[in-house]
């Protein structure tokens, strides 16, 4: 903490990036505790709320886990996202948003090799499925080849581009994406 003047250090957006299996939610868990942070992991609310994965039904839970994210921030409380962002945009449009309302964010890309992921994915379904949900070979060789791993500048935090042509702002990218996060941010 800042002590000028009640001026307080902006807060942390912690944006875990990575594909299934990789992780994510074990850092998250720990920067839970660490920094300290509210966690979010859409796959604990999915469970609970629908019993099912769908990926519309995700994205609705999503923009309001973020809209609650952000106003977390607001109050200078720090967040783990803890989402997997498996697309460079997910993770720009949000890193921009954090900026535009006083906090700063973090990328931080948790990689896991093929075997790996498989094993893993395999052992938390076995021992934990109420937790999970099943994952099939093709799904995970669709989902890697889908993924866009970050660069070096992005983890550094150093580039940040501007919005997609066709949106006004990033605010706006993150509104389409997320039908229930508002594009306030501007």
């Amino acid at each position: 903490m800042c002590h000028n003047a009640g001026m307080k250090e902006p807060a942390l957006l912690y944006l875990l990036v990575g594909l299934p299996g990789a992780g994510k939610t074990t850092k998250a868990r720990q920067l839970e505790v660490e920094a300290p942070a509210l966690r979010f992991t859409p796959d604990e609310w999915m469970k609970s709320l629908f019993g099912r994965n769908d990926p519309a039904e995700r994205d609705i839970l999503e923009g309001r886990l973020i809209w609650i994210a952000l106003r977390a921030l607001q109050l200078h409380t720090n967040v783990v996202l803890d989402f997997g962002f498996w697309g460079k945009d997910e993770r720009s449009s949000l890193r921009w948003i954090a900026r535009q309302i006083g906090a700063i964010s973090q990328v931080i890309y948790v990689p896991i090799d093929p075997e790996t992921q498989r094993k893993r994915i395999q052992t938390r379904f076995a021992e934990t499925p109420e937790q999970t949900w099943p994952m099939s070979e093709e799904e995970l060789t669709t989902w890697r080849a889908g993924f866009d791993e970050p660069d070096e500048d992005e983890l550094q935090g150093t580039v940040l581009e501007d919005a997609p042509h066709g949106y006004a702002s990033w605010s706006a990218w993150a509104a389409s994406r997320w039908p229930s996060l508002p594009d306030e941010y501007a």
